[in-house]
């Protein structure tokens, strides 16, 4: 259970029917993950910011998705959610114990909603670290330097077309797939089109405080925003404390720093 301040709490555990989801869907939900208190501490500071610091932090060629709270990335209101909760329990009960390096640096994703009157636009999936010449990385580099996708929302996501943080279950085998295929240097054209994603985008709903896990592989995206609420989510891409040995690796090895689930892995390897 996740205590009151996220501190003094007994060590939360994944059953091993979610281990076995995790490891099938290439994503877990967990409900209450984060006390509503730091949720409420990390909200505010967002809010502060965005109401009095402005977009683009006064820096106006900074990238737009990076574009809103950027003077808070590192501050511990936000790191926290992820360092001191049950987020980082569940997160070394797949890579294994101590596995998880701490996180320094978390982004904030607000989802404002579409104008009036707009469609939303057919959505399309995509790995990250890959660069566009927009993103703060320079087309034709692509970097694996994360293992573990976790989005923690800060407030209620109760219905598709809110913003809602979009995964393709099992898409993360067809990656890995695709890249054993073609090698994964194919990240120098840019994030590519896999043909044969045979699954549907799930627009993940939640309440604040839920998080998601999510492998490295998985494609994902932002959804659109057709409700009336800003969909506020703070995001981390967590790093195995052994990163940088798999390296490039892990686009096509993409179980090794799984340590915690090695038993249920072996026949998606």
């Amino acid at each position: 259970m996740t205590g009151q301040g996220g501190i003094d709490r007994m060590k939360s555990q994944l059953t091993r029917q979610q281990k076995e989801e995790f490891v099938e869907n290439g994503f877990l939900h967990i409900p209450s993950a984060v006390p509503l208190n730091m949720v409420h501490a990390a909200l505010r500071a967002i809010n502060h910011s965005i109401g009095e610091v402005g977009k683009t932090g006064a820096d106006p060629t900074r990238y737009r998705e990076n574009s809103h709270c950027h003077e808070l990335r590192h501050v511990p209101v936000l790191t926290d959610v992820f360092n001191r909760t049950a987020v980082r329990d569940l997160t070394e009960d797949l890579l294994g114990p101590d596995n998880m390096q701490p996180v320094e640096e978390v982004q904030i994703a607000p989802r404002f909603p579409l104008a009036p009157g707009v469609e939303a636009s057919p959505i399309e999936g995509h790995l990250d670290a890959v660069g566009t010449g927009t993103n703060g990385a320079p087309t034709g580099s692509y970097l694996r330097n994360f293992t573990v996708i976790a989005v923690v929302y800060l407030v209620d996501v109760p219905a598709p077309y809110s913003g809602n943080f979009t995964v393709w279950p099992g898409s993360h085998i067809e990656s890995r797939d695709f890249f054993r295929r073609v090698g994964h240097e194919v990240l120098t054209q840019g994030d590519p089109d896999i043909e044969d994603l045979t699954g549907e985008p799930a627009m993940l709903t939640g309440r604040a405080g839920d998080a998601f896990l999510c492998h490295h592989l998985i494609q994902h995206t932002g959804g659109p925003n057709l409700s009336p609420h800003v969909r506020h989510a703070v995001i981390s891409r967590i790093k195995h404390r052994n990163v940088d040995e798999l390296d490039l690796g892990g686009f096509t090895d993409m179980w090794r720093e799984w340590e915690g689930i090695t038993d249920l892995t072996v026949a998606y390897t």
